[in-house]
């Protein structure tokens, strides 16, 4: 009999395979992203010393007084703005981005464009 994977099951998959060939570095760190249900999750890690620089989610206040709901595209891109300021002011431009196993798509790609638009490089 098959047994049907679930898809937060192929997703850990996809981002094993994608964690092969993405890797943050001290000049160039990495971009994750985790998106729950409710929320969306990003940190700027440092993979060689296994370590996260800068971190922004929608459970922050600072995002929190910006949105009315943080499960959506809006609330996404301006977690991706809050993460690119408080980045910027460590002295990180520019890093890898790591979509975590999820399609560039939504609440994901406006994460991203956020990141873009307060300044960082990817």
């Amino acid at each position: 009999m098959l047994v049907k994977v679930s898809r937060n099951e192929a997703r850990k998959v996809r981002h094993l395979r994608i964690r092969k060939k993405v890797h943050g570095t001290a000049e160039r760190p990495r971009l994750s992203v985790f998106r729950s249900h409710k929320h969306m999750y990003a940190q700027i890690i440092d993979d060689d010393r296994g370590h996260t620089l800068v971190a922004a989610s929608t459970l922050d206040p600072e995002v929190r007084q910006k949105v009315q709901s943080t499960g959506t595209a809006e609330a996404a891109r301006v977690v991706g703005e809050v993460l690119a300021a408080r980045a910027r002011a460590k002295g990180i431009e520019r890093v890898v981005f790591d979509r975590g196993g999820y399609l560039y798509h939504g609440r994901v790609a406006a994460l991203a464009e956020g990141a873009r638009a307060g300044g960082l490089e990817f």
